[in-house]
């Protein structure tokens, strides 16, 4: 097998001494720019000012469900039907792609349980596919409208590492694409029954489990609210003082 190419991918520097990272994957169709205006929101906290922001672009290729078109996409979707097959081998190479950046990281003197993965619909499966697989463990998984792809496989497939790991999960009611109940519930309830992923304390989520906020009127997008309350919970889960 040829060796993955390095992914592209652009950088918010920490403001302070760098002593955590928070990798975050965009969704379909995006870029790593769609989300620096956040990045750069989040990092003039001053509770999360020594944050590194890893922002990685998807490479062009071509997205059946969109007629075949290029575009920037992680995987392949052959239907955006949930009932649909998945792209398993196009999944598990953006895995390995997401697993090099950590890596480098890690080169660089974070350790994984400083590092942290998150990611938008498409980027939020892949980081909980990242997560759920991991040889490491990280500081904590967020999932913003995403959902857990490769369900029938992905207890054999899964480490203990990340199953206590502190996780993060926004949804919008109003999801007409990632649809709240049939895929972001339904995915929940999963990782609850079958992963043993427990909820997590709402007065210390650093300790570990599933912090879970949904959102009324939302569609398939972030908002301000989840945006303050994923920013809390990560003053939480990745402290300046924990290094």
């Amino acid at each position: 097998m040829a060796a993955l190419p390095p992914l592209r991918f652009l950088t918010v520097s920490p403001r302070t001494k760098h002593t955590a990272t928070v990798i975050f994957i965009h969704g379909l169709g995006d870029s790593g720019h769609g989300w620096k205006p956040v990045a750069d929101m989040f990092s003039r906290d001053a509770g999360l000012g020594h944050i590194k922001w890893v922002l990685p672009h998807a490479p062009p290729i071509p997205v059946t469900a969109n007629m075949g078109m290029q575009m920037p996409s992680w995987f392949d979707i052959y239907d955006f039907d949930t009932r649909a097959p998945e792209d398993e081998p196009g999944m598990l190479k953006s895995v390995a792609s997401v697993n090099k950046l950590i890596q480098a990281e890690v080169d660089d003197g974070i350790p994984s349980h400083r590092i942290l993965i998150g990611g938008f619909s498409q980027g939020g499966a892949m980081s909980l596919l990242a997560a759920l697989t991991a040889e490491r463990k990280f500081a904590g998984v967020a999932v913003l409208s995403g959902w857990l792809p490769l369900s029938k496989k992905i207890k054999a497939m899964a480490t203990p590492n990340n199953l206590q790991t502190p996780m993060f999960w926004g949804h919008g009611e109003d999801d007409p694409l990632i649809e709240f109940q049939s895929m972001g519930l339904t995915s929940i309830q999963f990782l609850k029954t079958e992963l043993g992923i427990k909820p997590a304390d709402p007065r210390a989520p650093e300790k570990g489990g599933l912090t879970f906020y949904s959102y009324e009127d939302v569609p398939h997008s972030t908002s301000t609210e989840e945006l303050r309350d994923l920013q809390e919970w990560l003053k939480r889960v990745v402290k300046p003082e924990d290094a």
